[in-house]
């Protein structure tokens, strides 16, 4: 079945309509406060579509992640009550204590592990703001860790060039699948 490369076809469409990067922005800022979505899955493509504004891309990415951090921290400061019991309902409670946990024992490294990992990042930055973490070394510790990830991305898109695209449309639908027969997999095994 060709579900993932009919969907890869897609996205490289729209990566190169002109209002991507605002896609990208929005994508970016939002997965650091609420949204479940990874920024890099638009990001590659926008890459891959428009290999010369890939530190462009990468750039914008960043700056939005970080202003997406903050407003998870507001989040966090302003509204932790409000929002643990959504927290609870989409299986993050244990998540956000572990991350609580991370910043009593490492404070502005967490942050930046968390910055550069696929750990949720929105975790993070709520939880830092919930524990009042100081704004300043937050921001700092997120430019660096989202800026180092987002960079990271497009940089081996730039270096993996059309090879790597042709390569990904080859093998997109054995990766997808694998990645979906794997989600489930941890999902029952986390769920025993």
């Amino acid at each position: 079945m060709r579900l993932f490369s009919k969907i890869f076809d897609r996205v490289m469409v729209w990566s190169r309509h002109p209002k991507a990067p605002w896609y990208l922005a929005a994508l970016s800022f939002s997965e650091s406060s609420f949204f479940p979505v990874p920024p890099d899955v638009m990001l590659a493509p926008m890459v891959l579509a428009r290999p010369r504004s890939a530190w462009r891309f990468a750039g914008l990415t960043t700056v939005a992640s970080v202003v997406g951090g903050a407003a998870g921290y507001l989040i966090g400061a302003l509204a932790i009550e409000a929002i643990e019991p959504l927290l609870h309902r989409l299986d993050y409670w244990d998540v956000y204590l572990k991350a609580r946990l991370w910043f009593q024992t490492w404070g502005f490294w967490a942050v930046l592990a968390a910055g550069f990992s696929p750990i949720p990042y929105k975790i993070f930055t709520i939880a830092a703001g919930a524990m009042s973490m100081l704004l300043v070394p937050f921001l700092l510790a997120s430019l660096v860790g989202r800026g180092a990830r987002f960079f990271l991305v497009a940089g081996l898109i730039v270096w993996g060039g059309s090879r790597f695209e042709s390569n990904l449309k080859r093998y997109i639908d054995a990766i997808g699948w694998s990645l979906v027969a794997m989600g489930l997999l941890a999902y029952i095994a986390l769920r025993n």
